[in-house]
């Protein structure tokens, strides 16, 4: 503590007054320094005076500005009648570095200078008291133009709001900063409810809100959001894909790539997808499919009489697919459960706000996609070796490094450097893009496939008598490809499920121009879009809000005459490469899951609504109970083996 005393005892013997005699008495402060004051004492009418001015200095604040204000390290000697220390002059601390003590220090000089100016004691040490107090009063003197500040801000953003807002429907006036982030995260599905709401009051289809600092523009109308896929490039729209996804990706994400370079990566993913290639991955499909149905039943009878959530299974099953389908025989066991933890912890950060510090979900989850990509890196690194000897493609990786390595050798021969994105590092990157765009996005297919197929019995019914005509599981044998391409009505109903629930709902854009939307409006450069994918599935098709496969047969087609309605994979140039893989996997879980096991929904009140995690699901997670519905499971000793 500063040797400046605190306490009605020490501030009055400071003032000079003291109840006895004249003379020198001694006091210590808080910190135990002893110090020299005055005392004085001159009978009741002094006594009174000293009251008052006690009472006066305590109502001003002096012993809290006393303690608030002086530091522990510096003072100087005022006067012989005030604040001096008996220690050795030559241990008198420095130059004063804190506002009192300057203040002492400078009053202490003119005390000085002034010596014969007859000015009592009293007056000169009340004359310092009440300078202690300019710093607290100056920042009450402060406090309105800080206020006005703050409201000019407000004032500021409010009309910049209402500037690019213009005609557009939506809320007239939003909250301070944050916008409607609050209803955002509260109530997605009734937030973007509300969007829809306002874009359908206008012709133009479109609507405007405030989120976060960030003016955004709600697109309902299909034409529109192809405007908006078509322009995608540097000076038009940036896809953002996640809000934070830049930093948790990096820049050179698949999403964020446009024009030449995003040309020529696509073209060497291309052969990723030939019909050969699919006929691969449907043999892995179907060996992890039903090691995982099994699964869920065994875990459905352990519950009885309770269900069972299966949107977690579900998503387990999809990153082992992915996995076995991209990298397969690459991925040992043991690096298979460390890419599993890593996976988890990106998962978590995925919905976390971008706090990169130590021990934060957000940091984990960063450097977990660094360690994803190192180990996808290193079974590219593999899967070259094995295809440089001329071996047969078992996985994606390997139909990748098959015409890579072509590319690469034809570069070497005409003395010219390795094509672009061939480097083991960069495909390990572009290989764990693929990863996360297979996962939430297929979960959520198969959770509603389940829902829906649930909720209508007649078409669970045609499916099953379908699969059965063509597919039996005593037969010990995988569906192969031309199989999968005679289960029509099956297929019907897995472009049915993703069109009337279409995994992401809205395609994130930012305006890098302004850009002029329509005839009567310009979107702000800076404005974040949103497309959205599900109110375009509700254009156009007949009874769009009814469940209808049948909208998809050969005999009504809607699919090619409502088909720039259909935006679940997105279009333009982020049209989704592997969307002939997606479905592929969701008609295959059907077929098996509809024949191999028995299911019924734990229907309650609500747990068919949308919720947002982020891709879309059941609220309820699809909570269901299982049963086993085939004599018994088929058994694929051949291509388990190589799963194994």
């Amino acid at each position: 503590m500063h040797p400046v005393m605190t306490g009605s005892e020490n501030l009055r013997r400071w003032c000079g007054e003291e109840e006895h005699s004249w003379g020198h008495g001694r006091n210590e402060g808080n910190d135990g320094v002893k110090v020299t004051v005055a005392a004085s004492a001159n009978g009741k009418d002094k006594r009174d005076k000293r009251l008052k001015a006690e009472e006066q200095i305590w109502e001003l604040g002096v012993l809290g500005e006393l303690n608030r204000v002086c530091c522990q390290n510096s003072f100087q000697r005022v006067s012989k009648h005030a604040l001096v220390s008996k220690a050795d002059p030559s241990l008198w601390f420095p130059q004063s570095l804190c506002p009192l003590c300057h203040q002492i220090n400078s009053l202490s000089t003119l005390q000085t200078e002034q010596n014969n100016i007859s000015l009592s004691p009293r007056k000169q040490r009340h004359k310092m008291l009440s300078s202690f107090i300019l710093p607290s009063s100056s920042l009450f003197s402060f406090t309105p133009f800080f206020i006005s500040l703050i409201l000019l801000l407000i004032l500021f953003e409010q009309i910049s709001y209402l500037i690019k807002k213009r005609s557009l429907p939506g809320p007239t006036l939003v909250l301070p900063f944050i916008g409607n982030a609050i209803p955002l995260v509260r109530n997605p599905t009734k937030f973007w409810d509300l969007q829809s709401t306002f874009a359908k009051s206008t012709n133009l289809g479109i609507s405007a809100n405030y989120i976060i600092g960030n003016f955004i523009v709600f697109i309902r109308d299909t034409e529109l959001s192809h405007k908006v896929f078509a322009n995608v490039r540097p000076k038009a729209f940036n896809l953002v894909g996640h809000p934070f996804g830049k930093k948790l990706f990096g820049e050179h994400n698949l999403i964020y790539m446009m024009g030449q370079d995003h040309k020529n990566l696509r073209r060497r993913i291309a052969p990723n997808f030939t019909p050969k290639a699919l006929s691969t991955y449907i043999a892995l499909q179907q060996v992890i499919i039903l090691n995982h149905l099994k699964k869920w039943v065994g875990l459905s009878l352990s519950q009885v009489p309770s269900s069972i959530p299966i949107r977690i299974l579900a998503r387990d099953m999809n990153l082992e697919t992915s996995q076995t389908v991209f990298v397969g025989p690459y991925l040992s066991p043991k690096a298979q459960e460390r890419f599993e933890h890593d996976y988890f912890l990106f998962n978590v950060g995925l919905m976390k706000l971008p706090i990169d510090l130590p021990g934060t979900a957000f940091r984990k989850a960063r450097l977990a996609v660094d360690r994803l990509a190192g180990t996808l890196a290193t079974c590219v690194e593999k899967s070259k070796a094995r295809m440089e000897k001329g071996e047969e493609p078992s996985c994606l990786i390997d139909y990748w490094m098959q015409d890579t390595l072509r590319e690469i050798a034809e570069a070497k021969l005409t003395g010219e450097a390795p094509p672009p994105f061939s480097s083991n590092a960069e495909i390990g990157g572009y290989l764990f893009d693929f990863l996360f765009a297979a996962q939430d996005a297929s979960t959520s297919s198969l959770l509603w496939a389940v829902a829906l197929l649930d909720s209508h019995p007649e078409v669970l019914a045609k499916v099953r008598e379908e699969v059965a005509g063509i597919w039996s599981p005593e037969s010990d044998k995988l569906i192969t490809a031309e199989q999968l391409r005679e289960m029509k009505y099956t297929q019907a109903v897995a472009r049915e499920v993703i069109r009337i629930r279409p995994p992401a709902t809205l395609v994130p854009h930012i305006a890098a121009e302004d850009f002029p939307l329509t005839e009567s409006y310009k979107i702000p450069k800076g404005a974040i879009v949103f497309p959205s994918v599900f109110e375009s599935s509700f254009q156009g098709f007949t009874e769009p809000d009814r469940f209808d496969p049948e909208r998809f047969s050969e005999a009504r087609q809607e699919d090619q005459t409502f088909k720039r309605n259909f935006l679940a994979f997105g279009a333009g140039a982020h049209q989704c490469v592997g969307q002939r893989y997606a479905l592929n996997h969701l008609v295959l879980f059907i077929a098996m899951f509809v024949t191999l096991i028995d299911f019924k929904r734990d229907v309650t009140d609500g747990c068919d609504e949308i919720n947002y995690v982020p891709t879309i699901c059941p609220k309820d997670d699809c909570r269901v109970f299982l049963s086993r519905r085939c004599a018994r499971y088929p058994s694929f000793h051949g291509v388990e083996q190589i799963v194994k």
